[in-house]
């Protein structure tokens, strides 16, 4: 996953600059465990926020690769747009020239609802690979969904500042 992220951000970036200061740190959470990296680089000379965003969202690591293909196929099956899921979530600041950007997953966000109210939705989804296992990955999915569901629903306890 790093090195599609790397892949990515080295479009737009100087020559060497791209580099990982954090490789698979582990985040442990209520009910799942993460492991995290930090990619870092530097804009190439000429190269703008734009470009950025176009060359690392959606991430290699969300599409598979080739992207440009994977994005295609993304289309063909998957019956509504994503949304912020697998977006960028984060923060630029223009005047400094730095940000600070993720995936957007386990998100919730609202969208006007076809009764008039409010629809509370958020995404969920597996890394198919070549040698995945369909039926595991289909209940990795389905493991992230209700957890989703049960905060959605306020069908979890409130203990200590964490979600159990």
């Amino acid at each position: 996953i790093v090195d599609l992220v790397r892949n990515d951000l080295g479009r737009v970036t100087a020559t060497g600059s791209v580099h990982a200061p954090e490789l698979c740190v582990v985040e442990k959470h209520p009910g799942l465990v993460h492991l995290v990296s930090t990619v870092r680089a530097t804009l190439a000379e000429g190269a703008g926020w734009p470009g950025l965003f176009g060359a690392a969202f959606p991430p290699g690591s969300v599409t598979g690769a080739p992207k440009s293909s994977a994005l295609e196929i993304i289309r063909e099956l998957e019956p509504i747009p994503r949304g912020p899921y697998c977006g960028a979530v984060g923060w630029v600041d223009a005047d400094r020239g730095a940000a600070e950007l993720a995936v957007g997953i386990r998100t919730f966000w609202t969208e006007p609802g076809d009764d008039g109210g409010v629809a509370l939705k958020f995404g969920t989804g597996a890394g198919i690979t070549w040698g995945s296992d369909p039926e595991r990955e289909w209940r990795e999915t389905e493991l992230k969904a209700s957890r989703l569901l049960a905060i959605a629903s306020a069908g979890h306890e409130a203990s200590g500042g964490t979600l159990t």
